[in-house]
């Protein structure tokens, strides 16, 4: 269903944007010189927008996308707004449970179908962020990465739960120990999005979408997320804490200051183990 009915621009909030198309509403994230990459206030800014929305019964559908030639290229590495820890290092569980997993879970929790239009990358938390979505539309140029490995981290944001959920253990530890860019045709082919749209299409497909379900059967919509989170994700936040506590020991190790040393000088690391 297309109409001339387009998304108008509610609210600049810098880092995202908010826009409104009758009952259908759409973040986008804005840091479009950093291709998305999650700083302290775009996700501080990004989780009170999912809480405003879940809560907002005028709303009925979500689209969440990025501007710029990317959907997310993960957590910003340069942020120097980030929290530290005393011996100087990211604090990274404070930024996850604080966060992030208010983002996650808020967007589950949401008694509204939620969906992700990923065009470009979505690396890290920016893969988290579309696969804790409910329907996930993919440009045909878009990749995804769970690039946590490639500086010595483990996956976080929820992914150890939601990428096996969609396509199985066997792959899901093939993204997660790789670290390799999985196309967006062979995550169709794997279950990890539902379609792949040419480039040009993926607004317009994926905002007549959002449409559509902001004018259907909205409890009918509601009453199925309850049932998946039932099934899938009854113990989404045991697993975010775990995924917390397990990166804050990466985030102490000698191979995450390797890695981070590595892509500030653009060179491939030399790991150590330890």
């Amino acid at each position: 269903m297309t109409t001339d009915t387009k998304f108008e621009l509610d609210r600049d909030l810098g880092a995202i944007r908010l826009y409104r198309r009758g009952a259908a509403a759409k973040i986008e994230l804005n840091r479009p010189e950093r291709m998305n990459a999650w700083n302290a206030e775009l996700g501080d800014k990004l989780r009170d927008a999912v809480l405003e929305l879940e809560a907002d019964t005028a709303v009925r559908a979500v689209l969440v996308t990025g501007s710029g030639r990317a959907f997310s290229s993960g957590a910003d590495l340069r942020d120097e707004g980030r929290e530290l820890t005393e011996d100087g290092r990211p604090d990274v569980y404070k930024i996850l449970t604080t966060r992030y997993h208010p983002i996650i879970t808020g967007i589950r929790r949401m008694p509204k179908p939620v969906v992700a239009a990923v065009h470009g990358a979505a690396a890290g938390i920016g893969l988290s962020l579309a696969l804790c979505c409910d329907l996930v539309v993919a440009a045909e140029s878009s990749y995804f990465l769970l690039a946590f490995v490639n500086i010595g981290l483990v996956p976080d944001g929820g992914s150890s739960v939601l990428v096996p959920t969609r396509i199985g253990f066997a792959r899901a530890t093939e993204l997660a120990m790789l670290g390799e860019r999985l196309p967006s045709e062979k995550a169709l082919d794997w279950g990890l999005v539902n379609r792949v749209v040419p480039d040009e299409e993926l607004t317009g497909q994926a905002e007549d979408l959002t449409w559509r379900l902001a004018n259907g059967p909205t409890r009918s919509y509601a009453g199925t997320k309850r049932q998946l989170n039932a099934w899938l994700y009854g113990r989404i936040h045991d697993q975010l804490d775990l995924e917390a506590q397990i990166q804050r020991e990466m985030a102490g190790s000698a191979d995450f200051a390797e890695g981070v040393a590595a892509f500030a000088a653009k060179r491939a690391p030399t790991f150590t183990g330890s």
